[in-house]
């Protein structure tokens, strides 16, 4: 049997991880900027920042799904179900969840600075040309793409608690196998 800590530390965290995917899809979802002619951008307009709302979301519905067994466990310590299916479940859920939180990271940050440094250059080359009326456009991009980088720090934040849960999980796995922690 899982030791107390271990069981309240995975609740604790499963809602952290909840709370924080939340948040990160609410931020991606709220970036958007309109131009001075009318020109409408939003996160939906790049794929990367789609997938990182979609990776959250797939977190965000798996921490939901996980977390009435989590209290029930935290509360009685008696799983719910009552075989091998939820440890198994719990063990290689939450590797791939970390792993798909991971790959929405890199996606996240990669395209962010690569587009926001690309974009700088052009707006230095556009000013340079003497073109007018950058710095509004120059400054509101910047913004878009700093509320994007936001929104994958915060997913950053919801891949390490779901990569410490992995590791609780496991931990809990390892113990409740019948040769101890190593089979």
């Amino acid at each position: 049997m899982a030791s107390k800590k271990i069981i309240n530390s995975i609740l604790v965290l499963r809602v952290i991880t909840l709370l924080v995917l939340a948040g990160s899809i609410v931020v991606m979802g709220l970036n958007n900027f309109k131009l001075s002619d009318g020109t409408k951008t939003s996160f939906s307009d790049l794929h990367a920042y789609r997938y990182v709302v979609a990776v959250a979301g797939v977190g965000f519905v798996y921490s939901l799904i996980q977390l009435p067994f989590a209290i029930h466990y935290a509360a009685t310590e008696k799983r719910w179900i009552r075989n091998d299916c939820l440890p198994e479940f719990d063990f290689y859920g939450d590797k791939l969840v970390s792993f798909l939180l991971a790959s929405g990271v890199g996606v996240g940050f990669g395209v962010t600075f690569e587009i926001k440094r690309f974009l700088n250059a052009v707006f230095a080359a556009f000013a340079a040309l003497g073109g007018t009326d950058i710095d509004e456009q120059q400054s509101k991009t910047s913004k878009f793409f700093d509320r994007g980088n936001i929104a994958t720090g915060i997913l950053l934040v919801g891949f390490a608690t779901m990569a410490i849960t992995s590791i609780l999980t496991s931990i809990r796995k390892a113990e409740s196998s019948k040769g101890g922690l190593f089979r």
